[in-house]
C-alpha cells in the first residue's frame, strides 16, 4: 500500500519529495531612491557579522548620522550602473541569469527531482521567502549555496545564519546541507584563467601587471581567526600557477575599506596609484571574490579605482569582468553542486 493510500481522508496533503538548490548572493536595493537605499543599507550595516561593534554604540551612529547621508552617495553609485531596461541592479540580473543556467543543467542531470532558485541575504527575494516556497513545493532536502568562492564571516557565514533562521520557522524542517567555499576548485581556477587569457588576447598591448582585487575586511577579523585572507592569497597563487606567470606579474590587493579600523592591505585604490607612479602605464584588474559583477566592481573598480590610477599618471586601465554567467563558470558551479548532492541524488 502506498503512503498516500495509508493516510486517513482528513490528513493534510503531502507533496512528492523534491530536492531544493538555493543559491544565495549578498543582495541589492529595490531601487536607487533615498528610502530604498536607506532600508537596504540599514539591514546590511545592522548585521553583526558585517559591523560587530556593540549595538548601543553603533546603532545611534548608523541611524542618526550615517543613514542620513550615505543613501544619497550609494544611490548615486547604483544609478551609474543600474540596469534601466529591467529596473534592477546588475547583481540581480546576473544572479537570475546564473540561476537559469544552473537550473537547466540540473534539470538535464536530475530531471524533475530538483528545484533551483536564488535568494539574497539583504533585500529581495529574501532567504526566508525562498525557503518557504521550497518547502511548500515539497522540498524535503535543501542544498544551500552561498555564491562566495571564499569563506568570510561577513559573507558566507551571515548567509548561512539567515538560512538557518529561516529553517527555524518551518514546522517540518527540510534536511539541509551548506556548500563549502570553492576558492581552490580546479574548475573555478580554470574559469578565472580562461577569462584573463581571453581579455589579454583581445588587447593591443599586454598589461604591465594584473591586480587581483578582493573585497576587504578589518585586519582584526583575520587575527580573530577568519580564514578569508589566506583563501584569497591561495586563489591568487593557484591562478598564477595556472597562467604560468612569474610572481611579479600578479599582485593581491583589497578594496572597499569602511570605517576607521585598519583593513587588509594593500588597499587597491592606493596601490594602483603607486603602480602608476612607479611607471606602470597599463594595468589590468580582476575581482575573483565576486561571483557576479556588482556595485563594488562596476562602480568602485571600473570608476573610482580606475580614476585613482589615471590621476596618478596611469594611461590604460583594463577591467576584467567577473565570471558572471560565463559557461565555464556555470560548469564550475554546477560541478560543485553535484559534488554536494552526492548521497541525495546520484
Amino acid at each position: 500500500m502506498s503512503d498516500a493510500a495509508a493516510r486517513p481522508a482528513d490528513h493534510p496533503p503531502v507533496k512528492p519529495e523534491k530536492v531544493g538548490i538555493l543559491l544565495a548572493n549578498l543582495g541589492t536595493p529595490d531601487a536607487t531612491d533615498y528610502w530604498s537605499m536607506r532600508r537596504y543599507l540599514s539591514e546590511f550595516l545592522s548585521d553583526k557579522r558585517v559591523i560587530d561593534y556593540p549595538r548601543w554604540k553603533w546603532q545611534p551612529l548608523l541611524q542618526l548620522i550615517i543613514l542620513t547621508k550615505r543613501p544619497f552617495s550609494s544611490g548615486e553609485a547604483y544609478r551609474s550602473i543600474w540596469n534601466t531596461e529591467k529596473d534592477e541592479s546588475p547583481l540581480m540580473t546576473i544572479t537570475r541569469d546564473q540561476t537559469a543556467a544552473i537550473r537547466a543543467k540540473m534539470a538535464a542531470r536530475y530531471g524533475d527531482d530538483v528545484i533551483v532558485d536564488f535568494c539574497m541575504r539583504y533585500g529581495n527575494p529574501s532567504t526566508k521567502s525562498k525557503v518557504r516556497e521550497m518547502v511548500e513545493a515539497g522540498c524535503s532536502r535543501i542544498l544551500f549555496f552561498p555564491l562566495y568562492p571564499h569563506y568570510a564571516g561577513a559573507t558566507s557565514a551571515t548567509a548561512n545564519d539567515q538560512f538557518f533562521r529561516a529553517l527555524m520557522e518551518e514546522t517540518w524542517q527540510p534536511i539541509a546541507r551548506v556548500v563549502p567555499p570553492y576558492f581552490q576548485e580546479p574548475a573555478y581556477i580554470e574559469a578565472l584563467a580562461q577569462s584573463i587569457e581571453r581579455k589579454y588576447a583581445a588587447l593591443a598591448s599586454e598589461p604591465d601587471i594584473l591586480v587581483v582585487s578582493y573585497h576587504g575586511m578589518p585586519k582584526r577579523y583575520l587575527m580573530e581567526g577568519d580564514p578569508y585572507h589566506c583563501q584569497c592569497q591561495k586563489t591568487t597563487r593557484l591562478l598564477r600557477e595556472r597562467l604560468g606567470w612569474e610572481k611579479d606579474r600578479i599582485v593581491t590587493t583589497f578594496q572597499s575599506v569602511f570605517g576607521p579600523e585598519e583593513w587588509l592591505k594593500p588597499y587597491t585604490v592606493d596601490y594602483v596609484a603607486e603602480l602608476a607612479e612607479q611607471g606602470k602605464k597599463h594595468i589590468a584588474v580582476c575581482a575573483p571574490a565576486f561571483s557576479a559583477d556588482c556595485v563594488e566592481t562596476l562602480e568602485e573598480i571600473n570608476e573610482e579605482i580606475k580614476e585613482s590610477f589615471e590621476e596618478a599618471g596611469g594611461e590604460q586601465f583594463t577591467y576584467i569582468p567577473c565570471l558572471n554567467d560565463d559557461p565555464a563558470h556555470i560548469d564550475a558551479l554546477s560541478g560543485v553542486i553535484e559534488q554536494n548532492l552526492k548521497g541525495w541524488l546520484d
